[in-house]
C-alpha cells in the first residue's frame, strides 16, 4: 500500500550562502531534510503545512480528477515553448505546476519537479505516473533526451495530443444532434406510454366498446413498460457500471472491437479512426527517433482496436526476424491496400515517418468526411422516425374518440 505523502514548507541555505525558501511533497519531514541534503543545501527549517476544513479542494471522483488528452498537449505545447526559450527543466515545470487549471495535473507536475529536481530524468519521472502521461509520450521524451532534441519532440507530442483532440472533438460534434434526438425520442415515447396512454384507456374502458387494433396495441405495450420499466432501468445501470469497469479487459475487447469494424454503419468509421491513429502515433514515435520495435510495441495498444493490436503485434514479430516492416500488413484485412503501399515506398526510400504522416493527414480527412455523411443521412432518418412514433400513438388514441359520442347516446 503507497505512504500518504504531505506538504512541507522548508528553508534551506544553497551553496552560496543564499537562504531558499519553498515547498515540497514527502512522507515525512526527515525524508525532505534528506533529498535537500542530496541536493546539496544545508536545511534550516522543515515545517508540514497544515490545510483547515474550509481551504481543502473539494474533488469530484471522475471529474475533478480528471486529466484530459487537451490538458496533455497544452502542457508539452506550453513546456516546449520555454525549453525553447532557454529555460531550465525545473524552472519550466514550476510554471507549469502553477499556472496549469487543472488542479489535479498541477499536482503532478510539482511531484514531477521535485523527482527531477533530486537528479531523475524527465522521461523517469513522467513514467512515475503511468496513468496521467502515456507511454507514448513518456518513452518520446525519453528518445529526446538522448537525442540532445528535447525541445523538438515535445512540440511533436503537442501536435499529435492536438490531432488526436480535434479529431475526437469532430467525431463526438457530428454525433452530438442524433444521440441527443434519440434520447429525446426514447423519453417522449415512454412518458407518453406511462402517463398519457393509462388517461385514454380508462376513459376508453369507462365507456365501453370494443378499441381499434392500433389502439390495442398501444395499451399492450403501456402495460408492458408498466412491469419492465423498473427492471429496465436497473440492468442499464447495472450495464454502465460492468461496462466502465470491464471495457478494457482483454476478454471483452476480443469479443467487442472485431464487432465495431463490421457494424454496418459505422464500421468502416472505426476502422478509419483506428488507421489514423495508429499512423500518427507510429509516425510520430519513429521521427522523434524512439527505436521501430519499441514503437511498435506502444502503438498497437494506442491504435484503440484489438485487431490492429494483434495486427501490429505481427509486424513487430516481422521485424524481430530482420524481414521488412510491411509485409505481414497485407495479411490483414484492416489494412486497405493503399496503406501497406504508401508505408512499402516510406520503408524502401527511408522515409517512414514523413509517409505515415501522410496516410494520417489522409484519414484524418476521410474521418471528418465519412461523419458529415453520417450525420447528412441520420439527421433527416432520426427526424422521420420520431415523427412516425410520435404520429403513430396519436393516431392509435385518437382514433377511439371517433365513436365515443356514438357510445354516449
Amino acid at each position: 500500500m503507497a505512504t500518504a505523502t504531505k506538504t512541507y514548507e522548508y528553508a534551506v541555505r544553497d551553496k552560496s550562502g543564499k537562504v531558499v525558501k519553498g515547498r515540497i511533497e514527502a512522507t515525512n519531514s526527515n525524508a525532505v531534510a534528506n533529498r535537500l541534503r542530496t541536493m546539496g543545501m544545508a536545511p534550516i527549517s522543515v515545517d508540514e503545512v497544515q490545510v483547515s476544513g474550509l481551504k481543502k479542494e473539494i474533488t469530484i471522483p471522475g471529474i475533478s480528477n480528471r486529466i484530459s488528452l487537451k490538458d496533455l498537449a497544452i502542457m508539452a505545447r506550453q513546456l516546449a515553448t520555454m525549453i525553447t526559450a532557454g529555460l531550465s527543466i525545473l524552472r519550466a515545470l514550476s510554471i507549469l505546476a502553477d499556472q496549469t487549471e487543472n488542479q489535479a495535473l498541477a499536482k503532478i507536475l510539482q511531484q514531477v519537479r521535485s523527482d527531477v529536481e533530486t537528479g531523475s530524468a524527465l522521461s523517469a519521472a513522467l513514467g512515475k505516473h503511468k496513468n496521467t502521461f502515456p507511454p507514448l509520450m513518456v518513452n518520446m521524451i525519453r528518445a529526446g533526451e538522448v537525442g540532445g532534441f528535447l525541445d523538438q519532440v515535445l512540440v511533436s507530442i503537442a501536435e499529435n495530443f492536438e490531432a488526436e483532440v480535434k479529431l475526437r472533438g469532430k467525431v463526438k460534434s457530428a454525433m452530438t444532434y442524433p444521440v441527443v434526438v434519440f434520447v429525446i425520442a426514447i423519453l417522449a415515447v415512454t412518458g407518453m406510454l406511462l402517463f398519457i396512454v393509462p388517461i385514454f384507456a380508462k376513459m376508453f374502458k369507462d365507456l365501453g366498446g370494443e378499441l381499434p387494433v392500433l389502439t390495442q396495441v398501444l395499451v399492450t405495450m403501456s402495460d408492458i413498460l408498466k412491469i419492465t420499466i423498473l427492471p429496465t432501468i436497473v440492468g442499464l445501470v447495472v450495464f454502465v457500471s460492468w461496462w466502465g469497469k470491464n471495457k478494457n479487459n482483454p476478454g471483452v475487447r476480443e469479443k467487442v472491437d472485431p464487432l465495431k469494424l463490421k457494424a454496418p454503419v459505422f464500421g468502416q468509421l472505426v476502422r478509419k479512426i483506428a488507421i489514423s491513429r495508429f499512423t500518427r502515433n507510429f509516425g510520430t514515435m519513429i521521427h522523434a527517433g524512439v527505436p521501430i520495435l519499441q514503437a511498435l510495441d506502444i502503438v498497437g495498444a494506442t491504435s484503440g482496436n484489438i485487431v490492429i493490436e494483434r495486427a501490429v503485434k505481427s509486424v513487430q514479430e516481422s521485424v524481430r526476424t530482420g524481414q521488412a516492416l510491411t509485409a505481414p500488413l497485407s495479411q490483414h484485412p484492416v489494412f486497405p491496400p493503399m496503406v501497406v503501399q504508401m508505408m512499402a515506398v516510406g520503408e524502401d526510400t527511408g522515409a517512414l515517418d514523413a509517409m505515415l504522416e501522410k496516410i494520417s493527414d489522409f484519414y484524418d480527412q476521410e474521418v471528418e468526411a465519412t461523419t458529415d455523411a453520417l450525420t447528412s443521412i441520420i439527421e433527416p432518418l432520426m427526424i422521420a422516425v420520431l415523427g412516425g412514433i410520435v404520429g403513430f400513438m396519436v393516431i392509435a388514441l385518437y382514433m377511439p374518440i371517433f365513436s365515443v359520442f356514438d357510445l354516449v347516446q
